[in-house]
């Protein structure tokens, strides 16, 4: 029969064990980082949210007020045919 070497099939598997402890380690350190990153990038895409709404909201009233300020104004052609 074939001699099985517990001291050494054990030191492998301690190896194995690490280093797949340290990778898990990685993973949560990675993930952890990720998910703090993700609560800035919300807030800061609810901040830039806003401000595209208020940005918006700006626009649209000089938007209007140009519009009325067209519609006062008289029109180019009469003023030359009047000179």
């Amino acid at each position: 029969m074939t001699e099985i070497r517990l001291r050494d099939y054990s030191a492998g598997m301690n190896s194995e064990f690490s280093a797949l402890l340290e990778k898990v380690r990685q993973l949560a350190e990675v993930t952890h980082t990720l998910r703090r990153e993700n609560v800035e990038l919300r807030t800061a895409l609810t901040k830039l949210s806003a401000e595209h709404e208020q940005l918006s909201a700006r626009t649209s009233e000089a938007h209007d007020r140009i519009a009325m300020l067209l519609e006062t104004m008289p029109a180019a052609g009469n003023n030359q045919e009047a000179a």
